[in-house]
């Protein structure tokens, strides 16, 4: 709730800097400042390191809260294998299917094959989000892990559409079941 307080605030005020920036009057007497394009990425950098710091605190947070002994990937991906298994590696271009849990960081559950029926897919063909093929490839037919998919693997700024909201962290709960 105070990373979305912090977000919408972070938004409104670039919306404020852009928009008085890009205004300019008719009168003679006005000066208009005008800002160069490295001063708004430099901006705009700023804003994301500010969002990205506030989400990878969540996380921690979250991984702390549940006492978890994740590992963490380059891209910002965490993952826990809880459970071995002992088939076959997942591999890109190969069917996967797995039982799954999508959660919010909230403990609000979006998505469950217990419901939705076990999700099967091709890896490397984006029919997924990214954080969870990288998390799939680090399993094996039998494994069970947990995942925690910053929303920049995931559905990014604007969400699924459906349950997941915009800048979303998810949290997998997985079973690798098939490999083809």
């Amino acid at each position: 709730m105070q990373l979305s307080v912090l977000q919408n605030n972070v938004v409104m005020i670039l919306i404020i800097l852009f928009t008085c920036s890009s205004c300019s009057q008719k009168s003679p007497d006005t000066v208009r400042k005008v800002i160069s394009q490295d001063t708004i990425d430099h901006r705009m950098m700023n804003v994301n390191s500010l969002l990205t710091t506030n989400e990878n605190e969540q996380i921690e947070a979250y991984i702390k809260r549940y006492g978890w002994e994740m590992k963490a990937t380059g891209s910002g991906l965490r993952y826990l294998i809880y459970k071995q298994g002992n088939g076959k590696p997942a591999k890109k271009n190969h069917t996967i299917k797995i039982n799954y849990r999508t959660a919010l960081l909230n403990g609000v559950t979006v998505y469950n094959s217990a419901f939705d029926g076990a999700k099967i897919f091709k890896m490397g063909k984006a029919d997924v989000e990214v954080g969870l093929e990288e998390g799939i490839l680090l399993l094996k037919v039998g494994d069970k892990a947990k995942f925690i998919i910053p929303s920049h693997l995931a559905f990014g700024l604007v969400g699924d559409q459906k349950k997941i909201p915009r800048k979303a962290t998810l949290v997998y709960d997985v079973e690798l079941l098939e490999v083809n």
